[in-house]
């Protein structure tokens, strides 16, 4: 691997990570005209069932992950819990995109949100808890209620307690330590919703951010992406300008979707980063005029970034494996797309489980309303209800 791009098509591109992330990435960079390879160590995963080849093996195989970068001209990945060492190691010779110092910050809840404020960006208040002695100041502090959650490896509301009083303190306590030796306090958050914004940022520290989207989940899970947020303009303009100075103050060169907090009295409060696709900007794939996947494959291989541009109003809705036992097996579909404006996104995942993500629907309408209703009927056609 030689040179800093642009890379263009007919250059290969790395994927760490066989999901769907990984899977609706490949689909854009092939109909692009890229070459695909992916890491991940199912032969049949849903990002290798598109890739032009895969190398299975372990995400912690740093040879492996070297031999990617050799083979491709810039590598990516599509989730947080990849080795940030292999990655590392292997940007040593090649373009790996975001860095692996980006990976670092967002796989652990305290370095990342030291790194937030460490920037000026603002968070719920919060403190590390390793051990009781810990909890009991902390808890002390910032009172209740409070979240404790994991500092590692939480996911779609895994790894973390609502703590509503003192009593379910050495509990909580108890149970996430078997999870991860770190453990994080902060404080809940009174919020009026939750959205997200990501911003696409490329080498050339050029910096574009997709519209807000306003984000509802169920058990910690997302479930709906409404666009445009319903929140003020002023409210959606400090957002966008939020999460483009995290991908600044990063240095990130790829995406960060940054999730935030819109509190009762309209102030707002990094959550979470993602340095990869999110979920909640999957509505971009068929109501912007650049999806966020050719986005992230336009910044990592040094090409203009696209347009943003909102087309029409539009909603997503999670399709979780609960659909499939909802409907006793393979979902409606003919029903589901029966609905004006809905768009199927399938995983290829080949077993559905309760809660696994499955798939999604895109609906476009005049208005978010309109939007909304026809996506949530989708859904319920989908499992056999509508």
């Amino acid at each position: 691997m030689t040179g800093a791009g642009p890379f263009l098509p007919g250059s290969t591109l790395g994927v760490v990570g066989g999901g769907q992330l990984g899977r609706m990435f490949a689909l854009d960079a092939r109909r692009m005209g890229y070459t695909v390879v992916v890491l991940d160590p199912d032969p049949k995963s849903p990002t290798g069932q598109i890739a032009d080849d895969r190398i299975v093996t372990s995400y912690t195989d740093a040879d492996a992950m070297r031999q990617l970068v050799e083979r491709c001209d810039v590598v990516t990945y599509e989730f947080e819990n990849v080795n940030a060492d292999a990655v590392a190691t292997a940007e040593g010779s090649g373009h790996v995109r975001p860095g692996s110092h980006v990976l670092r910050i967002a796989q652990h809840r305290l370095i990342e949100k030291g790194a937030l404020v460490e920037n000026g960006f603002p968070v719920a208040e919060f403190a590390a808890v390793d051990t009781m002695a810990d909890m009991v100041k902390a808890f002390e502090r910032i009172g209740t209620p409070a979240v404790l959650k994991t500092a590692t490896s939480g996911y779609d509301g895994k790894g973390q307690i609502v703590l509503r009083s003192a009593v379910d303190m050495r509990e909580a306590h108890t149970d996430l330590r078997r999870q991860s030796e770190a453990l994080i306090l902060e404080a809940f958050v009174p919020f009026d919703l939750e959205i997200s914004v990501i911003a696409a940022r490329g080498p050339d520290g050029e910096v574009v951010c997709f519209p807000p989207s306003e984000n509802q989940h169920v058990n910690g899970i997302l479930d709906v992406s409404i666009v445009p947020a319903r929140i003020p303009v002023e409210v959606r303009d400090a957002a966008v300008k939020l999460a483009s100075g995290i991908a600044e103050a990063l240095d990130v060169v790829g995406l960060v979707a940054v999730e935030m907090f819109v509190t009762t009295d309209g102030q707002l409060l990094v959550n979470e980063i993602a340095p990869r696709p999110h979920n909640s900007g999957h509505y971009t794939q068929d109501a912007c005029a650049t999806s966020q996947f050719e986005q992230l494959i336009r910044a990592i291989c040094s090409l203009p970034l696209g347009s943003t541009e909102l087309l029409s109003p539009v909603v997503m809705v999670n399709l979780l494996g609960d659909i499939w036992a909802d409907a006793g097996g393979t979902p409606d579909w003919d029903a589901a797309l029966g609905v004006h404006g809905a768009v199927l996104h399938l995983y290829g995942k080949s077993e559905a489980r309760i809660g696994r993500k499955m798939a999604h629907i895109n609906v476009t309408a005049p208005d978010v309303e309109t939007a909304l209703a026809r996506a949530l009927d989708a859904r319920e056609r989908a499992a056999g209800r509508g």
